[in-house]
């Protein structure tokens, strides 16, 4: 599995930060941050098999800006599932085996593992959340989240 160890590679995201900084141009904002953000780290991630975005809109957990398979509009039961844990709790989760989380949403069957990361408004509430599924199990650890935090902090600068 070469991408195994390109995985637990902190360069690889710094690389991926690198290349993002030169993408967000002066007054680009969230929206499109967001889905250029999804499309690098799918393209060069390629163990990520759905890299995309759930935003909070009225209570709801609505799809946003993705690369992958198609997914599910809205994550419902609420609360329950990796996002809204994530949501919930207002830090990452890392799932090795998404089957044995308990409420799994099950958008794409063939879904093994998945890495959430929230991101927070101004005031420190959380808006939306950076998910990234793969058809690997135990496919995220730690360099992940640490390398995919970076990366929804980067999104998350203003632009001027």
């Amino acid at each position: 599995m070469p991408e195994r160890g390109a995985a637990r590679d902190p360069a690889a995201y710094e690389r991926i930060a690198a290349q993002l900084r030169e993408l967000f141009v002066p007054g680009l904002d969230l929206t499109a941050r967001m889905a250029t953000a999804a499309a690098l780290l799918h393209h060069k991630r390629p163990r990520f098999s759905w890299t995309g975005f759930y935003r909070l809109v009225e209570g709801e957990l609505v799809v946003g800006p993705y690369q992958g398979l198609l997914a599910c509009a809205i994550l419902r039961p609420r609360w329950s599932g990796v996002c809204w844990a994530a949501v919930e709790r207002g830090e990452t989760i890392v799932v090795p085996d998404v089957h044995a989380f308990p409420g799994h949403i099950a958008c794409d069957s063939r879904s093994r593992s998945e890495i959430v990361v929230p991101l927070r408004d101004a005031a420190g509430a959380v808006f939306a959340v950076l998910d990234v599924d793969s058809a690997e199990p135990d496919a995220f650890d730690e360099v992940d989240a640490r390398g995919l935090e970076a990366i929804v902090e980067l999104i998350l600068e203003p632009t001027s």
